[in-house]
């Protein structure tokens, strides 16, 4: 299984570090993708080594997408093979997730219209202007898509992302 998780500076560490090493326990092979090929600091000091620029992205190589919250997400939104491979990916089936801001990234990708979703209070009325029903949960699933409001909300995030992997949804 290959897990894609796009980021750049200013992600919330937890939000990022947690899901990523949740899903390497169960054997995934994570991808950190970011702008460019290079480092890229958390809010709170952690540094993650992008491994792959948006630009490289194919998103058929991926079955599970992450998108971390913190400001990264207003950075990612703004390229253009990010937000293709958001589309891609949600619209073909396979689970994404996205915590706190991370939502901000599928709100420009145009791809909430008529989901049910979640994510930081500070984002709530883009959300609902996006055409999302925004639903004030620790975690919302609707159908591959997998949102949650604060990294206090990780361990109901990660729980309902593997249920979907290991439920064979977009598989």
């Amino acid at each position: 299984m290959n897990v894609l998780i796009l980021t750049a500076d200013g992600f919330e560490d937890s939000e990022l570090l947690v899901p990523m090493f949740r899903f390497q326990e169960i054997g995934a092979e994570v991808t950190i993708a970011g702008p460019d090929r290079e480092s890229y600091a958390g809010k709170h000091g952690y540094e993650v080594e992008a491994t792959k620029a948006f630009r490289e992205l194919r998103p058929d190589d991926y079955d599970v997408l992450i998108i971390p919250g913190g400001k990264a997400p207003e950075t990612v939104r703004l390229h253009a093979k990010a937000l293709e491979a958001a589309r891609e990916m949600l619209r073909s089936g396979k689970p994404v997730g996205a915590i706190c801001h991370g939502p901000q990234v599928l709100i420009s990708a145009g791809v909430l219209k008529g989901r049910k979703a979640t994510c930081w209070q500070g984002i709530r009325d883009d959300l609902i202007i996006a055409g999302a029903e925004y639903l004030d949960r620790e975690v919302v699933v609707d159908d591959n898509l997998v949102t949650s409001r604060t990294p206090w909300d990780l361990g109901a995030f990660c729980r309902e992302l593997t249920k979907l992997v290991h439920a064979g949804v977009g598989a």
